[in-house]
């Protein structure tokens, strides 16, 4: 948590609150995972390039990313690249 303590945080406003119950309304994410459709809310809203997760149930999936990818372009916005830390640094599998 020191590490990151120096980052900005991204604030949840009204956009990410849609977003996030449009990927919910959507099916993209299931509403026990709600927390998952705001992480993918916050990043595209705030404009990240990538989203880094460790959650491939709900987030760095490949079905997830392209219903997740339509669902933001309606809305206006670009979903981050979504991949593992592994991707991210290229490390091998």
């Amino acid at each position: 948590m020191k590490v990151i303590e120096a980052f900005p945080q991204l604030d949840i406003t009204d956009d990410v609150t849609r977003l996030a119950e449009a990927l919910l309304l959507g099916k993209v994410i299931p509403h026990k995972a709600a927390t998952d459709a705001a992480h993918i809310a916050i990043a595209a809203v705030h404009g990240m390039d990538y989203l880094m997760t460790w959650n491939c149930t709900h987030i760095a999936n490949a079905i997830i990313f392209s219903a997740a990818r339509q669902i933001c372009l309606e809305q206006g916005f670009t979903v981050p690249i979504i991949c593992t830390p592994e991707e991210l640094m290229g490390e091998e599998l």
